[in-house]
């Protein structure tokens, strides 16, 4: 990428994206390294700088982040070649209202349910779970066949592939398996050792094996999930609900693993 010898008067460094956006900037540097999100240019300072076509990239990245897409995947999406900005926003609009539409139902449940349980209304049985769709799945799957891009299929195609190629126990097993080597990096933390540390690493080529078990992993999707897990707010909760502090040593690990490991 060309260093430019003067920004623009309509530019913005990482710094500027970071408080505008929300996104940390080390978030937005390791979007650079792994080419999801590169600025316009860089100045003879060595700093980004990002315009307004940036700006609307990662507008891009956090709308899907938002409906649980992993970064493997959004690279996918955008870098298309029949990826558009403009249809891609449509597909949002759509599938936020679909969600929105869901939530009033769902409000609307709450509401009847606490009505009824204090006796000033009488629901039927199937009114309590009015606003449930077990078999709808939330912002993932209902924008990618809203926006109907090749690569959104070839997605949605190899989701459902390997959930249906493993049975029930398989996927227990993974499941178990999965926590287990999270139990054992826990100790690790708790024992003071190092991310780099060769009883740590050998836990995390454990878990690089499991990720393989489910789909294809290289160096940049190891990546992109210890990145994910330190800033996706599902895997945020869900770690500090059952391995506090343990998302930060994790990643580094991950890190550790696939620059040494990893090709």
């Amino acid at each position: 990428m060309a260093i430019l010898s003067k920004e623009s008067l309509m530019s913005y460094t990482v710094r500027k994206l970071s408080k505008l956006s929300g996104v940390s900037v080390r978030t937005l540097h390791w979007y650079d390294e792994i080419g999801l999100l590169k600025p316009a240019y860089y100045g003879e300072n060595g700093y980004r700088y990002y315009e307004e076509e940036q700006l609307l990239t990662l507008q891009q990245i956090l709308f899907f982040r938002e409906l649980g897409f992993p970064l493997k995947d959004i690279q996918k999406i955008l870098g298309s070649n029949d990826f558009d900005t403009i249809r891609a926003l449509l597909a949002h609009k759509k599938t936020l209202e679909e969600g929105l539409n869901r939530t009033k139902k769902l409000v609307g449940t709450v509401v009847n349910t606490i009505n009824h349980l204090r006796g000033k209304q009488k629901m039927k049985d199937k009114e309590f779970y009015k606003g449930f769709d077990a078999g709808k799945s939330k912002g993932y799957e209902p924008f990618l066949a809203n926006y109907q891009g090749t690569v959104a299929e070839d997605i949605i195609s190899e989701s459902k592939q390997a959930t249906q190629e493993r049975s029930p126990v398989e996927l227990e097993s993974l499941d178990r398996e999965g926590h287990e080597t999270l139990k054992d990096l826990a100790k690790c933390m708790s024992k003071g050792l190092d991310p780099k540390s060769d009883e740590v690493q050998e836990i995390i080529h454990k878990r690089y094996q499991l990720a393989g078990r489910v789909h294809e992993v290289n160096k940049d999707i190891f990546l992109s999930y210890a990145q994910m897990y330190c800033d996706h707010p599902d895997f945020q909760k869900w770690f500090d609900e059952h391995y506090p502090n343990l998302t930060a040593f994790l990643a580094e690990a991950m890190r550790v693993y696939a620059y040494s490991k990893l090709s």
